[in-house]
């Protein structure tokens, strides 16, 4: 996948891990595409073969042409579910929340972090869903998908990564997943054909 950008977006980049990135520009007088928000294109072998071609500073002016006429050609949007966990603003439920978040396998219940931060399992509870809009368990849930997408994203497998979130299993971590994004992993992360 790839983001495009419009001109005069702020924005910045990061990397969770070690990365290379290529970036495109394109003058927007010169440029056909006329997408307004950042849009999330999927890289095709093609495409992905064009930008590494383009990182030539060698590269002739009219064969540079040809290829960004091509990239342009290539850019295909691709609808993207994303998991959000919103952080509570009580400051006893946030404390629950960052320990999740540094370790989403932690299974303790509401009762326990309530023992750990200084409320009841119910005041947890209600601090959730007024901050978060959801119940412990879906942002839980949320947390967990949120931390299991770029160990998706970077190779691993669906019984490793389940693991390391926290689920019991494969099958569960799975279902969760497409309740969440729609499909299963194995068809979030597929490589798209040319």
């Amino acid at each position: 996948m790839a983001l495009w950008i419009p001109a005069g977006t702020r924005h910045a980049t990061g990397a969770a891990g070690p990365a290379l990135f290529r970036s495109l520009y394109y003058l927007p007088a010169r440029c056909p595409v006329g997408w307004t928000t950042p849009t999330v294109v999927g890289v095709s072998p093609l495409l992905r073969e064009l930008i590494s071609y383009l990182a030539d500073d060698t590269l002739a002016a009219a064969a540079r042409e040809r290829a960004e006429a091509v990239v342009l050609d290539q850019l295909r949007p691709v609808s993207v579910a994303t998991v959000q966990a919103p952080m509570p603003r009580d400051p006893r439920a946030r404390r629950v929340a960052e320990a999740l978040r540094a370790d989403p396998a932690d299974g303790r219940t509401l009762a326990e972090w309530g023992a750990r931060v200084g409320a009841s399992g119910r005041t947890l509870a209600r601090a959730f869903v007024t901050d978060t809009g959801m119940p412990y368990g879906q942002w839980r849930t949320r947390v967990r998908l949120q931390a299991a997408m770029p160990l998706l994203a970077a190779g691993g497998t669906v019984a490793a990564v389940a693991a390391r979130v926290g689920y019991a299993s494969p099958s569960a971590f799975v279902a969760a997943f497409r309740r969440a994004v729609g499909v299963p992993p194995g068809a979030y992360f597929a490589p798209l054909e040319a």
